[in-house]
C-alpha cells in the first residue's frame, strides 16, 4: 500500500461523523478558493485559510473527539484530504470502484 493510500485510509477512519465530514469538505473548498484568490486578494486568502482551520479543528474537537489525521501523516494528509473530497464531489469513488471490477 502506498503512503498516500495509507494516509487516505487513516484520514477516512478519523472522519466518521457526518457533520465533521461536511466541515472538512467546506475546509477543502475554502483552501482551494484561498489558493485561487491569493493573487487577487491575499487578505481574503488568509481569512479563508483561518476559517478553514477553525472548521477542521472544530470538527475534530466537537464531533470526532480525536486528533486530526495530520498528526500521524503530516503533509501528505493534505493531498489525502483533497482526494477524499474530490472523490465525493465528483463521484470519482464510484468510477474507481466500477473500474476495479473485472467482468468474467
Amino acid at each position: 500500500m502506498s503512503i498516500l493510500q495509507e494516509a487516505k485510509t487513516h484520514f477516512e477512519a478519523s472522519h466518521q461523523h457526518p457533520i465533521n465530514q461536511v466541515l472538512h469538505h467546506i475546509t477543502n473548498f475554502l483552501a482551494l478558493s484561498a489558493i485561487g484568490l491569493l493573487w487577487f486578494n491575499p487578505k481574503i486568502s488568509i481569512v479563508f485559510l483561518v476559517i478553514s482551520q477553525i472548521f477542521a479543528w472544530g470538527g475534530h474537537a466537537v464531533f470526532e473527539k480525536n486528533h486530526p489525521a495530520f498528526f500521524k501523516y503530516p503533509g501528505i494528509t493534505i493531498l489525502a484530504s483533497f482526494a477524499w473530497s474530490f472523490e465525493r464531489w465528483f463521484g470519482f469513488r464510484q468510477l474507481l470502484v466500477k473500474g476495479d471490477r473485472n467482468p468474467v
